[in-house]
């Protein structure tokens, strides 16, 4: 971050919400219930595969990983949001805007790395049923989970290195609600070549390559279930890769939105509608997709609300 001393910018304004009068006004709401609803959300999904023992699987067992990926990608993005309005100040400092940027991208990319690995997994659940428990073990999960992390880590922190090298002139206006490589590189006043290249490179390792990886994986799926004679067996398959499949579009739909966007660009309005589904209405909805589309969650959150019930009618008995 030792960039600061080579630019005249000392803190950035945010104009993503200036086309919105009163933005602090009629927003602070309706942001504040959903970063709540998306921290207690996937808290909730996190803590029920750890109590839960029929949850202790590798798919629940990466799913607790989505859920706090999902609480911390909210978490890097909406609390400041929620302070800009608080104060009537859409700004952040050069250093808060660069480590935004780097836990932003370490979180995004290793969810998108995650998803890979989640289809892997229903891919060896229903393509190579006899191997699964020797293809997905304990130890195979737990490198996986650690290798999406560190990689995702080791991405973010190329982008912040080559970022904190670019010169603003004095330009501190970003058309965007969070600090993110690409409005970044709109306002740079020096040779941003590497740094473009550098994203266009890592974008395939990290978005292009997970979302075929994935796709790849849902043909080989689709085809093995197609196979099965059974109506039940077929709709029982589908039903393990429903919750899966609508998170992957949901994501990759709006990542590729955010971050692929046409030369000319988006209205301010639109990238801000863009950017705000993909880092904080995605991560609210995972949990929801999860919870109301898959029995085992809904029994186990059952399970748990019954047994809380109980102790509760127990105690008052007494």
């Amino acid at each position: 971050m030792g960039g600061r001393n080579q630019t005249q910018v000392v803190e950035f304004v945010f104009l993503g919400f200036s086309g919105i009068p009163n933005s602090h006004i009629y927003l602070f709401l309706p942001f504040l219930a959903i970063y709540l609803v998306t921290v207690l959300g996937n808290l909730m999904i996190f803590t029920l595969i750890q109590l839960d023992p029929s949850l202790q699987s590798p798919m629940y067992y990466f799913l607790s990983h989505l859920s706090c990926l999902d609480i911390c990608i909210s978490s890097v993005t909406v609390p400041k949001i929620l302070v800009n309005f608080l104060y009537q100040r859409q700004t952040i400092t050069y250093n808060q805007c660069l480590a935004q940027m780097f836990f932003l991208m370490s979180f995004t990319g290793t969810e998108a790395e995650l998803l890979a690995v989640m289809a892997y997994d229903r891919y060896a659940a229903i393509c190579k049923p006899l191997h699964y428990s020797h293809l997905m073990n304990t130890k195979v999960c737990t490198i996986l989970a650690f290798a999406t992390w560190v990689w995702g880590f080791l991405n973010a922190a190329l982008h912040t290195a080559l970022s904190s090298k670019v010169h603003f002139c004095g330009v501190n206006q970003i058309h965007h609600i969070f600090c993110d490589i690409p409005p970044l590189m709109k306002i740079s006043c020096n040779d941003v070549h590497m740094n473009q290249l550098a994203t266009h490179i890592t974008s395939l390792f990290m978005g292009v390559a997970p979302f075929l990886f994935t796709i790849l994986s849902y043909i080989f799926i689709l085809s093995s279930v197609l196979k099965i004679h059974s109506t039940t067996g077929k709709r029982k398959a589908f039903s393990t890769c429903a919750s899966h499949l609508t998170v992957v579009i949901i994501y990759f739909g709006n990542g590729f939105l955010n971050y692929s966007q046409p030369g000319a660009g988006y209205s301010l309005e639109t990238d801000t509608l863009i950017s705000t589904m993909y880092c904080i209405i995605t991560p609210m909805l995972n949990p929801l997709i999860y919870s109301l589309r898959n029995k085992e969650v809904k029994g186990a959150l059952k399970k748990v609300l019954e047994s809380q019930r109980k102790v509760y009618t127990g105690s008052h008995k007494q």
